[in-house]
């Protein structure tokens, strides 16, 4: 029986979801949704603060401040509410008002960016925003997502592990590619692992993190108009864009079957599930795994709200039938 008495010192890091019963292909779902943060961005996230004060840089006036679309926010919210640390999310309209909420609910203060810079869009604008604050005060800490190391080592030393320890043969590895901590991190450590681990980035149509056209992007996780300074690509396979409609096709195919997931878990799944489709005719198949970085109650007003899909994306986002072509990338 687990006893705590911080929260974050508890996460459940070895629940997988055999999802072949619903996607008609053999994979297994990690899913990194149940702890207190509510998301993997939890590791990340304690990981980064433990650095912080180690070195110095955090003291008892400190105040943390992040860009985040959401998950890293709550998982700072928390940590800090722990710690007695104050926390600043700079996020934009795009962060689900229950994300907001949770952080508000947690002490932290949340400032919304609304209008996106020239260059970079409202991911430029959100650090812009935490650059200003840090100018206008010495107190502000920022641990800086995209560029700390630590957000990639916390997968380095925890979740890649983990899924190794379960899957001695495992072949495929499918991670979303955000800030690319979780990416890196997963495949740094399987590159030099004892067997060969085929690594598939999965990130969203309009994201410029591996070169496609910026675009209009409403679910937030996944994907950026600036691209991640902790990406190496060299340790990156093969990548598959998806479409926010075939996202938002995979939620709803997966709750139908119980599991409600978030808009990233849709994302992956649903670029995993392609992947599989096109080397089904193999010898063998695959042991493959995919990260899930999310639950999806936070999600209930976007990807699961019927209105909002059919304005963004018309009536055919709604049917699990209607699924597109996979884009292919590098």
């Amino acid at each position: 029986m687990p006893v705590i008495s911080t929260p974050q010192a508890f996460n459940q890091d070895d629940l997988y979801v055999d999802l072949e019963a619903i996607i008609g292909h053999r994979i297994f779902l990690k899913c990194e949704g149940f702890n207190f943060a509510g998301s993997i961005k939890l590791k990340a996230a304690a990981e980064m603060v433990e650095a912080a004060e180690r070195e110095g840089r955090l003291r008892s006036d400190s105040i943390l401040v992040e860009s985040s679309s959401g998950n890293l926010g709550v998982a700072l919210s928390m940590i800090a509410a722990s710690k007695g640390y104050s926390f600043v999310c700079v996020t934009d309209s795009r962060c689900n008002l229950p994300t907001r909420l949770l952080m508000e609910a947690l002490g932290s203060r949340i400032h919304i960016v609304t209008e996106p810079a020239p260059e970079g869009g409202l991911l430029a604008a959100r650090l812009n925003h935490v650059r200003a604050l840090c100018a206008s005060d010495d107190r502000y800490v920022w641990l800086n997502q995209y560029t700390n190391p630590k957000n990639q080592m916390a997968h380095f030393r925890t979740t890649a592990p983990a899924i190794a320890r379960h899957f001695p043969d495992l072949d495929v590895l499918f991670v979303g590619a955000g800030t690319t901590g979780t990416l890196m991190g997963c495949a740094r450590y399987f590159r030099g692992w004892h067997r060969p681990v085929h690594i598939v980035a999965i990130d969203s149509e309009g994201s410029v993190t591996f070169g496609d056209t910026p675009g209009r992007r409403m679910i937030p996780g996944l994907g950026a108009n600036v691209r991640p300074p902790l990406l190496d690509e060299s340790y990156v396979d093969e990548v598959i864009l998806v479409s926010e409609a075939d996202t938002i096709r995979t939620c709803h195919q997966m709750a139908r079957r119980g599991f409600v997931f978030g808009g990233s878990t849709g994302t992956v799944v649903s670029g995993a599930s392609r992947w599989l489709a096109r080397h089904a005719g193999h010898h063998r198949r695959p042991t493959a795994v995919a990260i899930s970085p999310d639950l999806g109650e936070r999600y209930l007003e976007t990807v699961y709200q019927s209105n909002w899909v059919r304005d963004l994306y018309g009536d055919d986002a709604l049917d699990p039938q209607t699924v597109a072509a996979p884009s292919p990338a590098a």
